[in-house]
């Protein structure tokens, strides 16, 4: 479960932003590895910096904090104006062969981020743990292929493609193609207490994918 690297933070720094997250919610690291599903072992481990988390137990435990990894990888902007320079972005890339790009600046309370992801060829990046109720995801393929399976039922999107769901569902992303898959993802995030459970399945209609015109 390890891998996870963020440009321009070490790991000592993410792990106090995680224990300040934790604290400010008045949460014990019992009560956070309980509402992550993530062990106390491991979230100890990245607390004190001496664990390098994979993206999805990063993913689980902002989700249990009611928050966003990039409110983990950076501190809040107070300017009605901020430029985010490439070299500024946080990255945060797989072992197993993907990357994830925070293209927007954390603001002060706002829950939201927008990024850009690349998946490798034949690469599964796994399945995100619902978010907080309310939440909402909009997806945009750029190129490639991409499997985004929602609550188990999987749709594939290409390039063109976008679709939009809640994000109070389970929801995956996969590349079954044989080039980079890259996709930009905008998440909202809802609700004001952190530690919520799953829902159920969302219907048919609730989710919505947008395929491009052929030409």
């Amino acid at each position: 479960m390890d891998g996870v690297l963020s440009s321009g933070l070490t790991m000592a720094e993410l792990g106090s932003r995680v224990r300040a997250e934790r604290r400010s919610r008045g949460l014990s690291v019992e009560r956070l590895a309980e509402l992550s599903g993530i062990s106390r072992s491991m979230v100890s481990e990245v607390e004190r910096g001496a664990k390098t988390p994979s993206v999805l137990v990063l993913d689980r435990l902002a989700t249990a904090l009611g928050t966003s990894i990039g409110r983990l990888l950076d501190e809040p902007a107070h300017a009605t104006l901020r430029v985010l320079r490439r070299a500024e972005q946080r990255v945060l890339r797989d072992p197993s062969g993907w990357e994830r790009r925070v293209l927007s600046p954390v603001l002060a309370d706002v829950e939201f981020e927008f990024m850009r992801t690349t998946i490798g060829p034949g690469v599964d990046a796994g399945e995100f743990a619902p978010h907080a109720p309310g939440s909402r995801e909009y997806l945009a393929v750029e190129s490639g292929t991409l499997r985004l399976t929602i609550d188990d039922r999987p749709h594939e999107l290409r390039a063109g493609d976008s679709a939009y769901y809640p994000g109070d569902c389970r929801h995956a992303f996969a590349n079954d193609g044989d080039t980079d898959c890259v996709y930009y993802l905008a998440m909202e995030l809802g609700g004001p207490e952190p530690g919520h459970q799953a829902h159920p399945a969302k219907t048919d209609d609730q989710h919505h994918v947008s395929r491009k015109e052929a030409p």
